[in-house]
């Protein structure tokens, strides 16, 4: 039976156990005495899952955001090396705004 990490991780550890205990891998022996933080990494490892959540960015261009907000860097260092305050703020706000927008398309 295969697992996907958010469904190991919403169990509960008496059942992780159970399900360490139907595998016969050397890296498992003691997971009656782990705690579910021990036990969720060393499952996904013997399982070959990858042990963390994937988000993805849903209804913009994620690369097309990134690289105005590398071009906006560029804009940034210029104006910090020029010392123009009023250009700085405005930049950094342009900067902040993208970064908010990808957060909130974030899934």
């Amino acid at each position: 039976m295969t697992h996907t990490y958010e469904e190991l991780h919403d169990m509960t550890v008496a059942r992780l156990r159970d399900i360490a205990a139907e595998i016969n891998d050397e890296r498992l022996i003691g997971n009656t005495t782990m705690h579910k933080e021990q036990l969720l990494p060393l499952l996904c490892e013997v399982l070959g899952i990858e042990a963390h959540v994937h988000h993805e960015v849903v209804g913009i261009d994620k690369d097309k955001v990134k690289a105005e907000i590398r071009a906006l860097k560029v804009e940034r260092a210029a104006a910090l090396e020029a010392g123009d305050k009023a250009e700085l703020k405005k930049v950094r706000r342009k900067i902040h705004h993208l970064k908010r927008r990808l957060r909130r398309a974030t899934v």
